[in-house]
C-alpha cells in the first residue's frame, strides 16, 4: 500500500505559467523524491506600467511517502 503525500507550492516566472510551474517542480524535486504529480490550482500575473510583469502559479504537488 502506498502513501502519498500533498504539498503546496508557488512559484513565478518572467516567462510563463508553463515555466513557472517547470521551475517549481525542478526545486521541489531537489528536496523531495517520487514526485508523481502536480495540479495547479491557480494562476496569477502582476502587472506593471500596462504590461505583464510576472507570471505566478500555485500548484500542489503529489510524491509517494517511501517506508
Amino acid at each position: 500500500m502506498s502513501v502519498i503525500k500533498v504539498v503546496e507550492l508557488l512559484s513565478n516566472s518572467k516567462k510563463s505559467w508553463e515555466d513557472a510551474t517547470a521551475t517549481a517542480i525542478k526545486r521541489a524535486s531537489k528536496s523531495i523524491n517520487n514526485i508523481r504529480s502536480a495540479n495547479v490550482s491557480n494562476m496569477s500575473v502582476t502587472v506593471k506600467n500596462g504590461k505583464i510583469n510576472e507570471y505566478r502559479v500555485s500548484l500542489k504537488v503529489t510524491f509517494e511517502v517511501s517506508s
